[in-house]
């Protein structure tokens, strides 16, 4: 887990600006949502083309998590990446054709074949939850998933972002969400990235526009201030 906080300047700048630190002080659990971005072999195992060792470190916090949330209805969404190959040809060609080196494109293509995507093994999951595939950074941009109507069918308009990389498919899934007007807010302990900086970096940003940063406990909070059971 990543050990940095945001510093006092940026939480200046923030009051400063808008008078309280937090967007959201309570969130309504009847129209949130969780989504676990990633967390599956080609980013979580030792040795995989794209390994983020941080992510290993953030299975007990989302595991607390997402026991919690089940507990007030709040539906979990496993979002996971896949990228289909055809001949000589894939999906996403920029990417593997400009971002991963070619001694590696291979190994990271074959890791991201769709159907052999699962969540990772040290993540509990439950038979309410959903998975959802996704083939770009972004879970929402047009044509990367089925997750934007699944979110609207359910009635969904806050989303809490957990897994990895914090700066990469989490940051850019979260600032697309909050372009499509949901109430959005980056779980800092619940999230991993290559290095504290980098994830540090996305928070601090995150805050200051596009949506709440919050521990997974102060999400919980936040929620069970509007659950029916604590009225």
């Amino acid at each position: 887990m990543h050990h940095v906080s945001i510093r006092k300047h940026i939480v200046d700048r923030v009051l400063a600006r808008r008078g309280k630190f937090h967007w959201f002080e309570q969130l309504d659990p009847e129209r949130s949502a969780l989504l676990v971005i990633d967390m599956q072999n080609t980013f979580c195992e030792p040795g995989s083309p794209a390994e983020v060792p941080a992510a290993r470190s953030i299975v007990a916090p989302i595991n607390a998590l997402t026991l919690g949330l089940r507990a007030l209805g709040v539906p979990v969404f496993w979002v996971l990446h896949a990228n289909t190959q055809l001949a000589d040809r894939d999906d996403w060609k920029i990417f593997f054709n400009h971002v991963v080196a070619d001694e590696v494109r291979a190994r990271t293509l074959q890791s991201l074949t769709p159907g052999r995507q699962t969540v990772w093994h040290e993540l509990q999951t439950a038979p309410q939850d959903l998975t959802v595939f996704k083939n770009r950074y972004s879970a929402l941009i047009a044509g990367a998933s089925t997750l934007e109507p699944m979110l609207r069918n359910f009635g969904i308009d806050t989303l809490l972002i957990a897994g990895t990389k914090t700066n990469i498919c989490c940051e850019s899934t979260a600032r697309d969400a909050m372009m499509l007007d949901f109430k959005v807010v980056m779980l800092s302990d619940c999230c991993a990235a290559l290095s504290d900086e980098e994830h540090l970096a996305t928070l601090e940003t995150f805050i200051q526009q596009f949506g709440d940063v919050m521990t997974g406990n102060e999400a919980l909070d936040a929620l069970k201030a509007r659950h029916p059971s604590s009225q």
